[in-house]
């Protein structure tokens, strides 16, 4: 059944104009993504897509060395585990450089983390992973950025 030719000519062309921006959308998100290709810009995303996994590219996952598991002390005191990363993140001060907030809902250019993913002059410290790469890609990093622009709720 074609609906268009049922709804009044704005509608359509509104409806047509928002399907390929939806669809361009999507794609240009999933070629952002690169050796993550289900990162999205939400929390549950990232947790599920960078903190957890170890991606194609052989970028190792966040929770190697910032979890509890094994009993270890997770570097930092950054603790990336399911349970305990987005209170971990989101509006705490990082212990590695005073005065700097890990995750500032909104503004991803002075988030700590985001500073540490891109090896920005003025860390403390090494460019994450500090295993020396391989490191996220710009496109990851842009998805994080997007989660972070948007409030950083915990999604």
């Amino acid at each position: 059944m074609r609906l268009l030719p049922l709804l009044p000519a704005c509608c359509a062309g509104a409806l047509v104009t928002l399907a390929v921006l939806v669809s361009g959308c999507d794609e240009k998100l999933a070629d952002l993504a690169g050796p993550s290709p289900n990162l999205q810009p939400t929390f549950a995303s990232i947790q599920q897509e960078i903190f957890e996994k170890t991606d194609t590219s052989g970028r190792a996952a966040c929770t190697q060395c910032h979890s509890t598991t094994g009993g270890r002390t997770p570097s930092s005191g950054l603790n990336l585990n399911r349970d305990t990363a987005y209170a971990g993140l989101v509006g705490v001060l990082s212990r590695g450089k005073a005065g700097a907030v890990r995750v500032i809902a909104g503004d991803p250019d002075q988030s700590y983390l985001v500073q540490k993913l891109e090896g920005k002059s003025g860390i403390v410290g090494e460019r994450m992973p500090r295993t020396g790469g391989p490191y996220l890609t710009p496109g990851q990093i842009t998805i994080i950025k997007r989660w972070i622009e948007t409030g950083a709720k915990n999604d």
